[in-house]
């Protein structure tokens, strides 16, 4: 709650933005429910770190995931706090990145007066080969630093199109947390952290001071990392 708290302190408003994956499950088991109200759901300004270009109820959808697992148990999250791809764009990757930028140039006061754009917190999950949000190992996407969001029209994953957040955008927030479980993010989760390369995107995730960046691990995600581990309590 602390990186809430901070931001609510500081304008009013929390902006995150998440992923697919096992991050909505999560999510929810730790923040729907509470009988302490620590949870400011009025607050919350909600984006995505990437999204398939499915529609919105399309099984593939990082929206209709976390729709499915946390907003729809959330009747304090109004719809207009979180921001999706238009579907009227699906057939158009580029078209639908530059909306989804518009999306964050309104929310963070315009590309001319703002760099980038300084989310409070954004959740990232990893795949077994290092990929995070869209950005998968040797894509031309890595190494694009003008664009806050851009298309990806090979995914070695299906759906092939999708958009997602640059490095840009990424390594400009206050807090990155990449929330893991499972034995198969283990290797990766030892080379990110005890053997990072700059081919394996995970480890290219470097928010600049004063950012910060956090690993929530499972036992088994994280049984071949050198690092201490500490307990969590949300």
């Amino acid at each position: 709650m602390q990186a809430q708290n901070e931001a609510i302190e500081r304008r009013n408003k929390f902006t995150i933005a998440t992923s697919g994956g096992s991050l909505p499950k999560m999510l929810a088991a730790h923040l729907t429910g509470r009988s302490d109200n620590a949870v400011r759901w009025d607050k919350w300004q909600v984006f995505f770190a990437d999204e398939r270009l499915v529609p919105l109820d399309h099984e593939d959808s990082n929206y209709d995931l976390c729709n499915k697992e946390l907003f729809s148990k959330v009747p304090e999250l109004q719809r207009s706090q979180i921001f999706t791809i238009d579907e009227s764009l699906l057939n158009d990757p580029e078209e639908c990145a530059d909306q989804y930028e518009k999306q964050l140039v309104q929310a963070f006061a315009g590309k001319e007066t703002v760099r980038n754009p300084v989310f409070d917190l954004i959740l990232l999950g990893m795949g077994p080969d290092g990929h995070t949000c869209s950005l998968f190992p040797g894509h031309e996407l890595l190494n694009e630093q003008d664009r806050w969001v851009a298309p990806e029209e090979d995914s070695p994953k299906p759906p092939k199109c999708r958009i997602s957040f640059t490095y840009p955008v990424l390594n400009h927030a206050h807090r990155v947390a990449f929330v893991l479980s499972g034995e198969g993010k283990q290797e990766m989760l030892h080379k990110v952290l005890d053997e990072p390369q700059p081919t394996i995107p995970a480890a290219r995730v470097r928010p600049a001071p004063p950012g910060d960046i956090y690993f929530f691990a499972d036992n088994a995600a994280s049984a071949q990392t050198q690092y201490a581990r500490s307990e969590f309590h949300a």
